[in-house]
């Protein structure tokens, strides 16, 4: 639809300056108060091929764009682009239709935008922020982020404000949608830190499952039997996001060890032993994967009762 749209604007705008060229070559006689009618007509004919001019080629670029781009997250970033920088172009060109007066038209909009640098910081801020989150990328549209207090899913990111669907919350628990939506002004990024779990580059974060045994259980056991069970449920996948995630590193000066299989770390409590299992998981289904590997590992233990023990009492 946007392109048909586009060309039938440009129709538009091309009968509009052929309108303006037969008022401006004849002229129409007659005034409204004190002003001619051909005047009048010349300057809206004139201000609406603008605009149609302006529109058509919005839309014609933003179909060109999305035709060679099905990555709906460029899509996104590019139709807030060329918003921008169309809607100056419009509104410049416009208005030096109206005044007839290129060179005072750009002084006045050097007054103006010094003037409404101060009256309008806060939204100065924010589209400097949205500029930076276009340059820098700290987070876009698809991720999950943690901004502030606040957590969720970027759904758009707009010129002023940034639109999450919020997960966590007063509401729920453990990364699921409450369904809010939270809205934050770009100039955040500009102050506060953004943690990013779904980079485009390595969409993965590492996720710990604690469970809680007593000390008569037999420790090697229990640890080779999370593992094992780990293992088999998404030993191979995460194999080959380490792969990923040692190639990253390999970018960086950071020197760090990393297992490509899921590991089980063994903490002392003062009434039980805590195993906690690591593993690689991407952020969306931490879980899920967090539910069965829990169903696994306790089965597992339930059916070798002498040789993993849980912790009796309340003091837990």
């Amino acid at each position: 639809m946007s392109r048909p749209l586009g060309y039938l604007s440009l129709v538009l705008a091309l009968c509009c300056g052929a309108a303006a060229a037969v008022v401006r070559q004849l002229g129409v006689e007659g005034t409204i108060g004190r002003v001619a009618v051909s005047f009048v007509l010349l300057r809206a004919f004139s201000l609406l091929a603008v605009v149609f001019t302006t529109y058509g080629c919005y839309r014609l670029a933003l179909t060109g764009f999305d035709r060679y781009t099905p990555d709906k997250r460029r899509r996104h970033d590019a139709k807030n682009v060329f918003r921008l920088a169309f809607g100056i172009a419009g509104v410049a060109a416009a208005l030096g239709v109206v005044t007839e007066q290129w060179l005072g038209l750009l002084f006045s909009l050097g007054v103006v935008g010094f003037a409404v640098t101060f009256a309008l910081q806060q939204p100065l801020f924010s589209l400097i922020g949205w500029l930076y989150i276009m340059i820098k990328r700290p987070y876009q549209v698809g991720d999950r982020v943690a901004i502030e207090s606040s957590k969720g899913d970027v759904v758009a990111v707009s010129f002023l404000v940034t639109t999450l669907w919020e997960i966590n919350g007063e509401l729920v628990s453990s990364n699921q949608p409450s369904g809010r939506i939270i809205t934050l002004p770009n100039s955040v990024v500009l102050s506060s830190h953004v943690k990013n779990y779904t980079r485009e580059e390595f969409p993965f974060v590492w996720n710990e499952l604690t469970i809680q045994v007593a000390y008569e259980t037999e420790l090697d056991y229990a640890t080779e039997t999370m593992r094992r069970e780990a293992d088999e449920f998404l030993g191979d996948e995460m194999a080959t996001r380490i792969q990923r995630y040692r190639e990253r590193l390999a970018e960086t000066p950071v020197e760090l060890e990393v297992r490509d299989r899921p590991t089980v770390n063994v903490v002392q409590e003062q009434s039980w032993v805590e195993l906690r299992l690591r593993y690689l998981v991407h952020p969306r289904r931490g879980q899920r994967v967090r539910n069965e590997l829990y169903e696994r590992i306790i089965g597992a233990f339930n059916d070798e009762p002498e040789r993993v023990k849980f912790p009796v009492g309340r003091n837990r």
